[in-house]
């Protein structure tokens, strides 16, 4: 459970103290997003590792002014690591709703969430035989269905990822590591193993 480091026989692994990251808008849903300021849509994620939990900021602008989005973390990402979809991507894995994001009048919006995330964030369900599973990847979705719809995304079939159950797509997510496979908030990768995983 440590969040801190506990004094070894042998030598002990440095934590990385912060992770900065940007979130890639999903290229078939960029148009529903962006606010046409001649600025591309950005969103930059900061966490901070804390002595109990962490501290995680997202911060965007450039965005359409009014729109609505539910903040995940994730266990895959639909993206590559140079931001284009995955061929091979099928669903996100297990996903953790964690914030509300607005955007503002001004084309910002700011989440701010205190919880395990660097190395150590993961779920299970042992009723159907989840074993603990991270989720190192961020993401925001649509909150409304019909403000994707412009971009190809149809209303009548939404996604889970709102409180509702009745979301629209992914709109700007994190992209693996392109060696690791591995999202951003795990910052001590483990080669050793098949996949690469996350030494906690």
């Amino acid at each position: 459970m440590s969040r801190t480091l506990l004094i070894a026989s042998g030598p002990v692994r440095a934590q990385v103290s912060q992770r900065t990251f940007k979130l890639t808008a999903v290229p078939q849903f960029l148009d529903c997003i962006w606010d046409n300021s001649g600025y591309a849509p950005s969103a930059t994620v900061k966490v901070t590792r804390q002595q109990q939990n962490d501290v995680l900021t997202l911060s965007v602008q450039h965005i359409k002014p009014g729109l609505q989005f539910d903040l995940f973390t994730l266990q895959r990402s639909n993206l590559l690591a140079n931001g284009t979809l995955d061929p091979n991507f099928t669903n996100f894995g297990l996903a953790w709703y964690q914030s509300d994001l607005d955007i503002t009048a001004n084309g910002t919006g700011t989440a701010n969430l205190r919880t395990i995330l660097l190395d150590q964030i993961f779920g299970f369900d042992p009723d159907v035989s989840l074993t603990p599973t991270n989720t190192f990847h961020v993401g925001f979705w649509f909150n409304n269905p019909n403000d994707a719809a412009a971009c190809g995304f149809n209303p009548q079939t939404p996604t889970p990822f709102n409180g509702e159950h009745s979301a629209g797509p992914a709109a700007m997510i994190s992209v693996p590591n392109a060696t690791t496979g591995l999202g951003p908030l795990c910052t001590s990768p483990n080669l050793s193993t098949t996949p690469a995983s996350c030494n906690p």
